[in-house]
């Protein structure tokens, strides 16, 4: 029996290690803190100042209660743990799982932040990405898991890419609802920022920020004396090989390279800010890095298929490219001509509208009151028809 006059609603995000689902898994609390009572399930304790610090919410003790697995000390090194090794990581992951379905009827719904959970009765999952949770047998036991019920619940995904393998994976059609940017950048006039590319995220193998450093080297060839700035995370204690070979190719080319590791995110955003364009190989779900590049102004490049084509704008097909020889070509196409410069930069103005966190959290309070109610969705449909001029069609959550 619920003893508060709200309803009750169940939070899931197993582990604040960073990266755009963190962001999400945030700004899902925020949308949901003043009209429900918030549980947090979570492996290892949260510090809410740190991340409100981060992510721009208000965030609290107050507003948002927490159900972890371990606190105090404890909590860094289970972290670290969890960041390092896929078997503890699993193995925390669906002991909180159990836990929650364990509680499941203290609460009105549950809500995954972090990819597909099968909570055995009513939720709502929002999907970065397909079999995160999911993938083993083994450790699906731990927590009752089974994949095929996923299709029983509230789905959403986070780019129509993720939308389409969700379809597969599940066998069910999600709605697509865009993850919320968070980023304060500085509005530093085009002419003001710098001849430069910004290529950001972990420093990787399967972000392939080598190649960026290899197709900018050959734009340069090419008689454009653009600079790259790189701006990185470590990438956790595996990731050290890969980072030193890119470490050696920054210095081999300092003349025009500056590699920032662990910027703090006033740093961060004051060195995107500043770059006239940005670059980014690996093919993403969604892509948070891109969508950062264009809230502050920059034209990125992209590859030509993967969720990040729809942060770029699937009709600005100047920005795209298949592998490396396309992407030099593209980028001294566009550097050459000036009035296309103009175009991009006008349309990435539009782009940026996607990714607020104000539409955010409007729309995921929707799904949560229809899911909640199924009555309101088909109400609220006809009360916008009516309200709605025929020329002006709604727009679909995420669209």
């Amino acid at each position: 029996m619920q003893t508060s006059s709200r309803t009750k609603i169940a939070v899931l995000y197993p582990a604040f290690l960073g990266g755009g689902a963190e962001a999400v898994g945030l700004w899902i609390l925020e949308a949901l803190k003043d009209q429900y009572e918030v549980t947090l399930f979570t492996v290892a304790g949260v510090d809410f100042d740190r991340l409100n610090a981060m992510y721009g919410t208000h965030l609290s003790d107050e507003t948002i209660k927490t159900e972890s697995l371990f606190s105090g000390k404890r909590a860094a090194f289970v972290n670290s743990c969890i960041a390092n090794n896929w078997h503890i990581r699993m193995v925390l992951f669906h002991t909180l799982i159990r836990r929650l379905k364990a509680q499941r009827h203290d609460f009105a719904t549950c809500v995954s932040a972090y990819n597909a959970v099968d909570f055995g009765d009513k939720g709502i999952n929002y999907i970065h990405w397909i079999n995160v949770l999911d993938s083993s047998k083994f450790y699906n036991l731990l927590s009752d898991t089974k994949p095929e019920r996923v299709k029983n619940y509230c789905n959403l995904a986070n780019s129509k890419m993720v939308a389409e393998r969700i379809e597969g994976a599940y066998k069910t059609t999600p709605d697509v609802l865009y993850p919320p940017v968070v980023i304060d950048v500085q509005d530093v006039p085009w002419d003001e920022k710098e001849y430069a590319f910004i290529c950001s995220g972990r420093l990787t193998l399967p972000k392939e920020p080598h190649k960026v450093i290899e197709i900018l080297g050959r734009v340069r060839d090419r008689g454009h004396k653009i600079k790259l700035h790189m701006t990185a995370g470590g990438g956790g204690v595996y990731a050290w090989k890969y980072r030193n070979r890119i470490r050696e190719m920054v210095a081999e080319r300092s003349d025009w390279i500056t590699l920032h590791e662990n910027l703090s995110y006033a740093d961060y955003t004051d060195v995107l800010s500043k770059c006239q364009f940005g670059i980014h190989y690996k093919t993403e779900p969604f892509g948070i890095s891109i969508a950062e590049m264009i809230k502050a102004g920059a034209v990125p490049f992209v590859r030509s298929f993967g969720g990040q084509v729809e942060i770029v704008g699937e009709d600005n097909k100047e920005l795209f490219f298949y592998d490396p020889d396309e992407a030099v070509e593209k980028i001294c196409f566009v550097l050459e001509n000036e009035p296309l410069q103009v175009q991009m930069r006008e349309a990435m103005v539009a782009q940026k509208t996607l990714f607020s966190t104000e539409r955010f959290m409007n729309e995921f309070q929707q799904v949560v009151a229809e899911h909640l109610d199924p009555s309101l969705s088909s109400k609220d449909s006809e009360e916008s028809a009516e309200a709605s001029p025929a020329s002006e069609p709604s727009v679909p959550v995420g669209v």
